[in-house]
């Protein structure tokens, strides 16, 4: 019984959820002190070599040549979402970081439309447009504890730019979801960034404090995990079915917020997150979840 409630893929789903979220506060927690550099080489340092060795064990064909360049360049867009989005959980709520990311999934559309010539529907255009409206009225919500950052604009841009790369990432992906399978593209995903930020690792730029060092750990490993039981989810379930679940992220991050970091965020955040939440599901009805079912990936949430 006990077996078959954890295999369940909603279940799978909302534990990944809780750890993606539990992630970003790790990240918003250490980050300041430990340097964003860092965490971020090491983080793809520790979750580069994961993939790796899962990928070995599994016996996956070496990628071809025009694989190795695309990745390349699809690794080169994941490093910058992630710079840009650990920028913006520095100084942003993470509820509104969380609500911001959002919004990738209303930017997908208009990627593949200039990516891959794609109509844009008028039903996905007015959500578009609905769901902006929200994300600038939940911005407006600043923590009511006076807390907030110095560079709160700036982290809000970050998050907006981290969410467009996003979105930009998962097109490309879609451009080679039939040629690739999860595990390898997991491994690109990890080993490209961390091949970028070598100079970052090997102390060019200055060295981490070691005692970060299990920190960093714990952010490749759980980085990995939360990736392999989102897309184990998404194999198991039709993509409705999951895809509503991606918002609880919100409660998550909202919970974290308010516990570990006192943010409590205006009442512009809520209500800015229910609209959003509405736009982005009805683009992705609208949609038929075609990246989803075609990427085996969620298209509202940031990866880790």
């Amino acid at each position: 019984m006990i077996a078959r409630l954890l295999s369940a893929p909603i279940l799978i789903a909302v534990i990944a959820i809780a750890m993606g979220s539990g992630i970003d506060a790790m990240v918003k927690a250490i980050a300041p002190n430990a340097g964003l550099h860092h965490l971020l080489a090491w983080r793809f340092l520790f979750g580069g070599l994961l993939a790796l060795s899962v990928f070995r064990a599994q016996k996956r064909p070496m990628p071809s040549l025009s694989s190795i360049r695309f990745h390349t360049m699809r690794g080169m867009v994941q490093l910058g979402c992630a710079v840009t989005f650990f920028f913006a959980l520095m100084h942003l709520p993470l509820a509104v970081a969380t609500i911001i990311g959002f919004t990738a999934a209303l930017m997908v559309p208009f990627v593949a439309r200039a990516l891959l010539g794609e109509k844009i529907t008028a039903t996905a255009l007015i959500a578009t447009l609905i769901g902006f409206a929200g994300a600038a009225l939940a911005v407006t919500g600043r923590p009511q504890n006076g807390a907030a950052s110095e560079l709160f604009e700036l982290g809000v841009a970050s998050c907006f730019l981290a969410a467009f790369l996003y979105a930009l990432g998962l097109v490309l992906l879609r451009m080679r979801a039939t040629h690739e399978d999860a595990t390898t593209i997991a491994m690109f995903t990890n080993v490209v960034p961390a091949v970028l930020l070598l100079p970052v690792t090997i102390g060019v730029f200055g060295t981490p404090d070691w005692s970060d060092i299990p920190w960093f750990l714990m952010f490749g490993v759980l980085g990995f995990v939360t990736w392999y039981l989102m897309t184990l989810a998404y194999a198991r379930a039709p993509a409705q079915r999951l895809a509503p679940l991606e918002y609880t992220a919100l409660v998550w991050s909202g919970l974290f917020g308010s516990v570990f970091f006192a943010e409590y965020p205006g009442w512009q955040t809520w209500v800015g997150a229910v609209i959003i939440i509405g736009a982005c599901l009805i683009v992705a009805f609208e949609e038929r979840f075609s990246i989803r079912t075609e990427t085996h990936m969620p298209v509202s949430d940031l990866p880790e």
